[in-house]
């Protein structure tokens, strides 16, 4: 990524602009808040700023990144496209993602985030402008290999369109828009399928067929059915009701209770954890500590959601994650989901020479 622009763009979830520019404000005070809307903020890098291709951004709630090339508005949908390719003239581009900032908040309203057909038809416009691209037409709105380039276009507002630029590195900045596409056989049994599926593509978490996965929180089962179909036995520990659908799964079985009240031998062949509790960081992490502590069990790895529901949370969020370190977990990153609420992700493993460097 070369340092010709003073602007870095940030996508976020609907509502964390805030915890957001507290987060870069904390690990990058030399960058200055210049602009936002509601899942979309940029900043004003320092003059000389150097961003490297392997920049790493140590943002917990910026779904992707890139530099930030400039505006543009009208009515006029190809005139803006040929416009785009303006800002892009000295750089060469591999792919194209085209995304509308987030209308809602996942979940509401049955809205989930991902590529409308309007992005869909704005990159396909801005791909017949390109120069140069080739017999086959540079890809839109697909997953980039790391050390591609991309041009960025952001619908911010109607007729709005800002453009950016970004080498594909860590895995959310090879999605168009930082958000994965999530592809569903039949019926979620609820929207954990999609945290789930999400939170184990961007862990990489090395999950074999055959093992056995215990999910504390796990009512109705959307988190289960997920593990389920990548050939996982599940354990299910909650004390609510599972969906019918999930009791019937000859590799799922249910623990009604609550996880304090499961005993440690239960876990003995458990060698993935996986939480998400509607409580207080403090108490998931309770939890947890007392399974994963405890003699008899060889837990590899974790996939945590701890609950924002003030900013508490994030601002303990460092001590968080150094707690999990101390059990002796040496690989742990925290990361808000595109498919998060008011949450985020923790993912943890033993070793870091267990995690999927695949590129």
């Amino acid at each position: 990524m070369q340092p010709s622009s003073q602007f870095l763009f940030t996508v976020c979830q609907v509502g964390i602009e805030a915890l957001l520019k507290a987060e870069m404000a904390r690990e990058w005070p030399e960058f200055r808040f210049s602009f936002s809307r509601p899942g979309f903020v940029t900043f004003k890098l320092p003059e000389g700023f150097q961003i490297g291709n392997d920049f790493d951004l140590r943002s917990v709630f910026a779904r992707t990144f890139g530099l930030s090339l400039g505006r543009l508005s009208g009515e006029n949908a190809n005139a803006l496209a040929e416009q785009s390719w303006e800002f892009a003239t000295d750089r060469k581009i591999n792919h194209i993602h085209c995304w509308q900032r987030d209308a809602k908040l996942p979940g509401e309203n049955g809205f989930e985030p991902g590529i409308t057909p309007l992005a869909s038809e704005v990159a396909a416009t801005i791909a017949a402008c390109a120069k140069n691209a080739g017999a086959g037409g540079l890809p839109t709105n697909r997953t980039a290999r790391s050390g591609q380039s991309v041009l960025d276009v952001a619908l911010v507002e109607p007729n709005e369109w800002w453009v950016g630029y970004h080498i594909a590195s860590g895995l959310s900045t090879r999605w168009p828009g930082g958000v994965p596409t999530i592809d569903v056989a039949g019926e979620p049994v609820s929207r954990a399928y999609y945290k789930m599926a999400e939170a184990m593509r961007w862990s990489r978490l090395p999950l074999s067929k055959g093992d056995l996965c215990a999910e504390i929180g796990s009512a109705p089962g959307g988190g289960a059915q997920w593990l389920l179909e990548q050939g996982q036995y599940v354990l299910g520990i909650d004390p609510a009701e599972m969906d019918d659908r999930i009791l019937a799964h000859r590799e799922f079985a249910h623990i009604r209770r609550r996880a304090v009240d499961v005993p440690r031998r239960d876990f003995r062949n458990v060698r993935w954890l996986v939480a998400d509790s509607n409580v207080a960081p403090k108490h998931t992490l309770d939890s947890v500590e007392a399974v994963v502590m405890h003699e008899s069990v060889r837990v590899r790895g974790m996939i945590l959601t701890l609950k924002l529901f003030d900013a508490t949370p994030a601002a303990e969020m460092p001590a968080y994650l150094e707690r999990i370190r101390s059990w002796g977990f040496g690989w742990v990153r925290a990361r808000q989901l595109a498919f998060n609420r008011g949450e985020f992700c923790v993912a943890a493993l033993r070793n870091r020479a267990m995690c999927r460097f695949r590129r």
